[in-house]
Parts: structure tokens; C-alpha cells; sequence
């Protein structure tokens, strides 16, 4: 068990926090983390390089050993750290390693063959991997589900148009109705035969929804095979132009792999040459998200700089450097020119509203976010920088613009919660709707209600927020974290946005909230949430601690009031974890893409957060340390711009 840090320790912990996290900004302002997900990122990027004809044996000998290095000693990949063995992540993994040459006899291959067979074979992965295998052959197009490019023909108010997904899966969703309508096939030097048990697909059971689109699919692959063909042509046209007009400035789309990788592929299909300004770019643009080191090469998924750097000027605002300090000027220039202006996707369910707001990536103008736009409010707000108020404005007009009909707000589109097209047998894997959560909510709020005067309609805006939070309590006291994992995060947000909004702290539902955050620490001090609590609710506030989810929980308990044994316990672990330079280790994922299905290790979430969290109890019990310039901060240059944070006293 821990015990309790002196108020000192924590305000040195908190310094040395703060010069490491100074000393990662970059010379134009931003910070950025990196962003880990799992090896289907880099099986699928040596499979898409193969289709393209561009693979090359560097790019493979180097994402091979990054592949192998993360096989473990059951010979299975998993999703998250720690996670059970993923049979579609080891399937593609394993495709992955026979395409770089690895023999089907190496022992490392036939652990992860026995492991796939044991859990149904390539009949049991998920669609998104048997698409790719049937791209190569290894499995046939009949035996898919159909997503037919004349959907692109379905109006908006329409079942089953592409704005009835979320925006994340309507990217790849519209690529793939050209793939599918296309069914390539490029054959490969082997097959993958020893992963096969011949067993047939699960099908759906008959009745209620799952038999009525069952028979869906079954009428549209009969269709499939005599298509109308101008409608056809015409479809598969309008779905390519939809693409090429949502490439974004660095060469992504949406500034994620999924849809990023689909739409090169589609549109190879439709004829675009490798020399394509179009297909350049997006090849180009891949580079960029190319990490190479002594372990090998492996892609991020997406990255997260606009996130990553508004949530380290919260931090060290809440360190106490002062709005002035020049690195955070520096980040609010950057972020201040990362403003999205134009139109996007959103607009189509909300017309009239003026545009303003950030991404979470460099480049993904199409597609801001609630959640980033709060953020970044909330951050702008607290440096002293002459562009902040026009940016801040326009943002919270479009944020307050986005909220959902039940007074909720999601991250990417307002009211996207229609669930009918989560019933296709296409839907086997991830979230494919964006309603509105208790996490996204919970940081509108903040913005919202930080930003005095409020026009007339935000305090009834707040309120309904409020009641929406309310009304998603858990009946345990928590709320689901649909961003991060899990009700250890979802907690951590609401109850400092629901003091924010001027609930008492001894309101029943932030009581228990509290009591819940009290009875899930852990012996050490800390706290923690395993991934498999999406899934198994049995996991649900379980976990080893780690520093991001530790910290989540001592910000809600701070905004509650508390100075209690929980709190000091919390801290104590924080303190006694760090590490001589000033951060702290975390190999756990507690970022969340798809709940359930795709985890992410934010690297600046264990660094953040922490620093947040300590911010505030220092300021809370009035602690301070001697100030003391360290050899990372002087070698990063931050004398000049102030040096370490200091605390008044």
C-alpha cells in the first residue's frame, strides 16, 4: 500500500514533470505523442504497398521485425498491451510475415497458426480482414457482404445513406463500395491454407433484424451479378469524385489509416496511375506517419498534435506557468492557425451553422471535432495571446451549434444515431455511429460554461448538457468513457465539468461518483481500467494503475472537494512512480478508437494528465518547492522563455 507524499514531493514532481514536457515542444509550438495501436496498422500497409505494386525489402524487412517483435509468447498479437490474443489482428499478422518471407514451419508461425485454428480459423476474423485476404485471393468476394457504390445515391434523410455513419467509418465505408463492386483480385506466391478449418461462416440467426438483412445481403449479391450498368458506372463515378474531394492538404483522408488506405486502392481501380497527383500525395503522405527505429517500422494509425498540444497548455496552466510564459504562446500561435474555417461533412446535418473549430490531426479540415474544439477553448482561453478571443468565439458558436437533439454532443457530426446501419452483417467491427457521450459532453460544458457573457440560449444549452450528463450516470455512480478507457475516464471528465456548471459537490451524483472512484483504488494508490472492460464488465474499474488513469481520477476527486486518504494515496503513487527525467512509464492503452475493438497508447497522455493532476492538488493544499533549473529544460532553450514552472508562494 502507499502512503502519502509530502506536499513537497509532489510540487518537485511536479517541476521536474513540467521541464520534460517543455522540452518536448516543438521549435514551431506544438507538441505530439506518439500515437500506438496495434500491428494490423502495418500488415495492412505492407499488403496495400503489395496490391500497389510498390512494396519495397526495406519497407518489409523493417515492418516485418517490427511485426515479429510484437508477437508474444503464445504466438498471438493482441489489440492493446496486456490484451487477449486477437485472432483477425494475428491472421493479418501472420499474412503480413508469409508476404515478408517468414516460412509457415518457422516456429513463430506455426505458434501463431495453432492459435488461429484454435479460435475458428480465417472463418472466424472479421470482415475488414477477409476483404483483405480476398483482395490476394485467399478468400472469395461471394462470400462477403455487399456494399453497393449506388448507395451514394441514397439522399441524407434516406436509411442507410453515408451520412447515417459516422464520419470515420463513412470514409472507408464509401472506398469500399468501389472495391466491392470491383472484387480485385491479385494473387500471391502462397496461400494461406494452414489457416483454414473449413468450417462455414457463422450466419445470421433467423428472425428480427439480423434475417431481415441477411435477406438484404442475399437480394444484393444477386444484384451483384448482373448490375444495371449505367447506374453502376454513374454510382462508382460519384463515389470517386466524393473521395478525391475529401483528400486532405498532407495526402490523407480523415487523417486515419482505414479510410486513408481504402481510397488508394479504389481509386487505383478506377484508373488513377501511380503518378496521379491524387495517388502521389496519398502515397507520400503515408511517409509522414512512418515511425523507423532500432525496433523496426511500423505506422501510426493516425496523429494527434492539435489534442496532444492543447492538452499540454491545460497542463501546464494548471502547473501554474503563467498565460504570458512563452512556450504557451508559442502553442496558441500554432494552435490559433490549426483553426478549421471552411465547411465540412457536419454541414450536411447542420447547414446554417458557421464554421470554426480544430481537428485532432495536422490536416483533416473535412472532419473538426467537438472534443478537440473544447479543448482547445478551454486553452486559449488561459494564454495571453492578441488572437484568441475572435478564434475562441467562432468556435464556441459552431461547438454549441453541433449539439445533438437530446442535448447531448457527440465528437464528429450532430444527431448520427441512427443505429440501422450497425444491424448490416458488414458490422462486425468497431463503431460505425457517432452519438452523442458522456465524455464529450462533459468537456463542452467546461468550454461552454467558461466563456462569460453567454448569449441568452447557452445557459438552456448548459442545462440541457447537464440533464444529458445526469441522465448517463451509470447506476454504479461512473460513466462510460467512450474516448478513453473506460469509467475511469468517462468519471474523470463529468464530475469536473458538472462542478464547473455550478452542481454542488455535495450533489448525490457527484457523492457517488466519488464513493465509486474511492472503492476502485487500487492497493498501490493508483488507479487503473483494463480495455476489457468495454467488452466483460467484470472489468470495469479494474486494471494495473498507470499514471493517465491515476491522474483522471484525481481530477474528478479534486473537483469534488476532496482532500482525503483516496486523494493523498493517489498522488503518493504519481510521485513515487516517476521517473528521473521527469515522466513516467506506460505501456497500458488507455486511449479508445472503437470501444471494444481498437485501443490506443496516447505516449503524452502519461505526462499530461499527471501534470494536471498535480497542478492542482499543489495549488489545492498551497505546497511549493525550491525552484531549481534542470539540464533539460536548459538544454531545451527554456531559460529564455522562462524557465521551469514556479509556484507562487
Amino acid at each position: 500500500m502507499t502512503t502519502a507524499a509530502a506536499p513537497s514531493s509532489a510540487a518537485l514532481a511536479l517541476d521536474a514533470a513540467c521541464d520534460h514536457l517543455l522540452a518536448l515542444q516543438e521549435p514551431a509550438g506544438w507538441w505530439k505523442g506518439e500515437l500506438q495501436t496495434n500491428v494490423t496498422m502495418d500488415a495492412e500497409d505492407l499488403l496495400l504497398r503489395e496490391f500497389l505494386g510498390v512494396r519495397r525489402p526495406r519497407d518489409t524487412e523493417e515492418a516485418a521485425r517490427w511485426i515479429r517483435s510484437q508477437q508474444r509468447d503464445d504466438g498471438t498479437w493482441a489489440t492493446f498491451h496486456g490484451g487477449p490474443g486477437d485472432v483477425s489482428t494475428t491472421v493479418e499478422a501472420y499474412a503480413a510475415l508469409r508476404l515478408a518471407g517468414d516460412p509457415a514451419d518457422a516456429a513463430h508461425m506455426r505458434a501463431a497458426a495453432r492459435f488461429v485454428l484454435d479460435a475458428g480459423g480465417i472463418e472466424a476474423s472479421r470482415v475488414f480482414t477477409r476483404i483483405w485476404l480476398a483482395l490476394f485471393g485467399q478468400w472469395s468476394w461471394r462470400d462477403l457482404p455487399v456494399l453497393p457504390p449506388e448507395m451514394m445515391f441514397l439522399p441524407p434523410w434516406f436509411p442507410l445513406n453515408v451520412y447515417d455513419w459516422a464520419c470515420w467509418a463513412r470514409q472507408t465505408i464509401v472506398p469500399l463500395t468501389i472495391v466491392s463492386a470491383a472484387r480485385p483480385v491479385r494473387p500471391l506466391p502462397f496461400t494461406l491454407d494452414e489457416l483454414r478449418t473449413g468450417r462455414r461462416v457463422r450466419r445470421a440467426p433467423r428472425g428480427g433484424w439480423e434475417a431481415a438483412f441477411a435477406a438484404l445481403d442475399r437480394a444484393l449479391h444477386r444484384y451483384e451479378r448482373r448490375p444495371v450498368p449505367g447506374l453502376r458506372r454513374a454510382a462508382v463515378r460519384r463515389a470517386a469524385e466524393w473521395i478525391v474531394a475529401r483528400q486532405e492538404r498532407d495526402g490523407s483522408w480523415g487523417g486515419i489509416q482505414p479510410p486513408w488506405v481504402y481510397s488508394l486502392i479504389a481509386l487505383r481501380l478506377c484508373g488513377y496511375g501511380l503518378d496521379h497527383p491524387v495517388m502521389r500525395k496519398g502515397l507520400d503522405g503515408l511517409e509522414r506517419f512512418i515511425i523507423r527505429d532500432e525496433q523496426g517500422r511500423r505506422l501510426e494509425a493516425c496523429q494527434s498534435p492539435v489534442w496532444d498540444t492543447v492538452l499540454a497548455i491545460n497542463a501546464l496552466r494548471d502547473a501554474g506557468l503563467p498565460p504570458d510564459h512563452a512556450a504557451l504562446v508559442k502553442a496558441a500561435g500554432w494552435v490559433l492557425g490549426e483553426e478549421i474555417r471552411g465547411p465540412g461533412d457536419w454541414s450536411v446535418r447542420r447547414p446554417g451553422l458557421r464554421p470554426g473549430g480544430w481537428a485532432f490531426e495536422f490536416d483533416n479540415d473535412v472532419y473538426p471535432d467537438v472534443d478537440d474544439t473544447a479543448e482547445a477553448v478551454l486553452a486559449l482561453r488561459r494564454v495571453d495571446h492578441p488572437d484568441v478571443r475572435p478564434a475562441v468565439e467562432r468556435a464556441v458558436t459552431w461547438m454549441a451549434g453541433m449539439v445533438s437533439r437530446d442535448g447531448g454532443f457527440a465528437a464528429f457530426d450532430a444527431d448520427n444515431t441512427r443505429t440501422l446501419c450497425t444491424r448490416l452483417p458488414f458490422c462486425d467491427f468497431g463503431a460505425v455511429i457517432d452519438p452523442p457521450s458522456a465524455d464529450v459532453t462533459a468537456h463542452t460544458v467546461e468550454a461552454l460554461v467558461a466563456e462569460p457573457p453567454a448569449p441568452p440560449a447557452r445557459p438552456d444549452l448548459v442545462r440541457r448538457a447537464v440533464v444529458w450528463l445526469l441522465k448517463a450516470q451509470e447506476e454504479d455512480g461512473s460513466w462510460f468513457g467512450r474516448w478513453g478507457a473506460n469509467h475511469v475516464y468517462g468519471t474523470g471528465a463529468v464530475v469536473p465539468a458538472l462542478v464547473a456548471a455550478g452542481v454542488r459537490t455535495d450533489a448525490r451524483c457527484v457523492r457517488r461518483a466519488v464513493a465509486w472512484l474511492e472503492s476502485h483504488q487500487n492497493d498501490d494508490g493508483g488507479w487503473g481500467e483494463d480495455m476489457r472492460s468495454y467488452t466483460d464488465p467484470s472489468w470495469i474499474g479494474r486494471g494495473a494503475s498507470t499514471p493517465s488513469q491515476t491522474a483522471w481520477a484525481l481530477l474528478a476527486l479534486l473537483a469534488a472537494g476532496e482532500r482525503s486518504e483516496a486523494v493523498e494515496r493517489g498522488v503518493a503513487w504519481l510521485v513515487s512512480h516517476q521517473r528521473p527525467d521527469g515522466t513516467w512509464d506506460e505501456p497500458f492503452f488507455t486511449g479508445t478508437g472503437f470501444p471494444g475493438d481498437f485501443s490506443i497508447n496516447y505516449h503524452l497522455y502519461r505526462l499530461v494528465f499527471p501534470i494536471s493532476a498535480l497542478g492542482r492538488y499543489v495549488a489545492a493544499v498551497g505546497a511549493t518547492a525550491q525552484p531549481h533549473e534542470t539540464a533539460v529544460a536548459e538544454q531545451a532553450g527554456h531559460r529564455e522563455a522562462g524557465g521551469t514552472r514556479t509556484v507562487a508562494p
